[in-house]
């Protein structure tokens, strides 16, 4: 597995089908090493994310349930709204390489625009 130091911090590069994919949890562990779960939950709650992850599982995962989706879309920014990846899994059927409990593992981003 491929690393890459960004400000101090080792982040991990997946490759799955030939596509590369980084570690959010090893980015969260630069802002707060012991609670990246609350830094991924906080992440999560955000529209652009969920909007993100909605049009990923779309073109990759035929059977993503789109009307749970939708209703992740429609709370997402609200001072109400909290998402762990496990609630996301669960209830989107996602099956993409980027849930993996709390190890979240993101698109294939270049992992210069993910940590600027």
């Amino acid at each position: 597995m491929a690393k890459i130091n960004v400000k101090g911090t080792e982040i991990a590069i997946f490759n799955r089908k030939e596509e590369d994919y980084i570690c959010i949890t090893d980015i969260a562990r630069h802002k707060d090493s012991q609670r990246t779960d609350y830094i991924i939950q906080n992440w999560l709650r955000n529209r652009n994310t969920i909007e993100f992850l909605g049009i990923w599982e779309q073109l990759n995962n035929p059977g993503f349930k789109p009307i749970e989706f939708d209703g992740f879309k429609k709370q997402a920014g609200l001072n109400s709204f909290t998402l762990t990846p496990s609630q996301w899994i669960e209830k989107t059927n996602s099956q993409a390489p980027h849930m993996v409990a709390y190890r979240l593992v993101f698109q294939r981003l270049c992992a210069s625009i993910a940590v600027n």
